[in-house]
């Protein structure tokens, strides 16, 4: 599937955070994810970066990479990343902004959606029954309509699905309910323009 969001958990080890912006362009988002214009001179690819975050050597520093596709402007992570931590940031002045992180060092992978200022929706992926922000039920309905909660709130799944399957059932409603695309062949085999963080 190269098409959506859902890939990211097709991958042999997904460790991409991705923050998704609509009302920004990517040069913006990647200023507002804490990167200084011409802080990487020119466009890199997926390994380049890698590269870049291991010859930096601390803790400190993180590299995004930055595009456009279908309305939203998307940064993906390299390094420890935080843009879930400057999410609500990225959000001031009429901004929509998502946040799925990966969180391989401790899961769940973690999906998290900011508007104009405020968090508005969070939640673990396979723990979609504990919902945080000013609006902890937005997805709600389309949990409950894509089968992953009952309409109680309890989980619909089937017990031993694998938790592939899982992340993907969540990712899809996810790429549904907000029209997000990450292109794989960009991210993947293209040079993006890219921001020290």
């Amino acid at each position: 599937m190269s098409g959506g969001i859902q890939w990211l958990v097709d991958q042999d080890d997904w460790q991409h955070g991705v923050v998704f912006a609509r009302g920004i362009e990517p040069e913006e988002l990647g200023v507002r994810m804490g990167g200084t214009p011409g802080s990487v001179v020119s466009p890199i690819t997926d390994t380049e970066a890698w590269n870049m975050v291991l010859d930096l050597a601390t803790d400190d520093d993180d590299v995004v990479r930055v595009g456009a596709c279908c309305g939203w402007s998307f940064a993906v992570e390299y390094g420890m990343g935080d843009g879930g931590d400057r999410l609500v940031e990225i959000s001031r002045n009429g901004v929509e902004a998502i946040h799925l992180d990966p969180s391989p060092d401790h899961p769940p992978a973690m999906f998290s959606y900011a508007r104009d200022g405020a968090d508005v929706c969070s939640f673990g992926i396979g723990e979609e029954v504990w919902r945080w922000g000013e609006q902890p039920d937005l997805l709600l309905p389309e949990l409950i309509a894509a089968g992953v909660l009952h309409p109680d709130g309890e989980y619909a799944r089937p017990d031993g699905e694998s938790y592939l399957d899982r992340d993907r059932h969540t990712l899809a409603l996810i790429e549904t309910r907000f029209g997000l695309f990450l292109p794989r062949d960009e991210v993947v085999n293209q040079r993006l323009p890219a921001f020290l963080i």
